[in-house]
């Protein structure tokens, strides 16, 4: 995916839903902060987001624009509309992220959380394809471990899933 194709699903979901505000919260939400990202970064064709203005949204952009949708088999790409729980973000990344509204997206605005915040968020997944992301985004000076540090500190974890957390960065640095 790159930045012209975020800009076209958030225009299509606002179009959609009537709202006018989306957070992007998969690792598409990279585009907000680096619109040039490196490829590696971008392989996704979907883009996770949901309206801030009604948690039902999701399901019009899901149902619209989703996965086999004929908006997705004529582009190549395609929304997920999901929930503000999908993503575990730090304490305090609403006022880091990144608001990309270009006149190419109609009016409508897409938050996009730091580069940091979205690692943490890849790094409580804990999906391999989330590991191999983070160390990417690393590789590429996106983002730094000490950073990440900090901010899994400050997020809301049960102790475990914290302990998890620490490890998965420990073995990051060590790759």
């Amino acid at each position: 995916m790159n930045r012209q194709q975020l800009e076209h699903i958030v225009r299509a979901s606002a179009a959609i839903t009537g709202a006018d505000e989306f957070v992007v919260v998969g690792s598409q939400a990279v585009l907000g902060q680096f619109p040039e990202a490196p490829p590696e970064l971008l392989q996704s064709m979907e883009l996770d987001l949901f309206a801030t203005r009604d948690p039902l949204d999701a399901d019009l952009i899901e149902g619209s624009i989703g996965e086999g949708s004929p908006f997705h088999r004529t582009f190549g790409y395609y929304a997920h509309g999901v929930g503000e729980e999908t993503a575990r973000l730090p304490d305090g990344w609403k006022a880091r992220a990144i608001r990309v509204r270009t006149p190419r997206m109609g009016g409508a605005t897409a938050i996009c959380p730091e580069i940091h915040d979205l690692l943490v968020s890849k790094l409580v997944a804990g999906r391999a394809k989330d590991l191999v992301f983070i160390a990417s985004a690393i590789r590429h000076g996106l983002a730094t471990l000490d950073a990440l540090r900090g901010l899994l500190a400050e997020t809301d974890l049960d102790e475990p899933i914290r302990a998890v957390c620490v490890e998965r960065l420990g073995r990051l640095e060590r790759a």
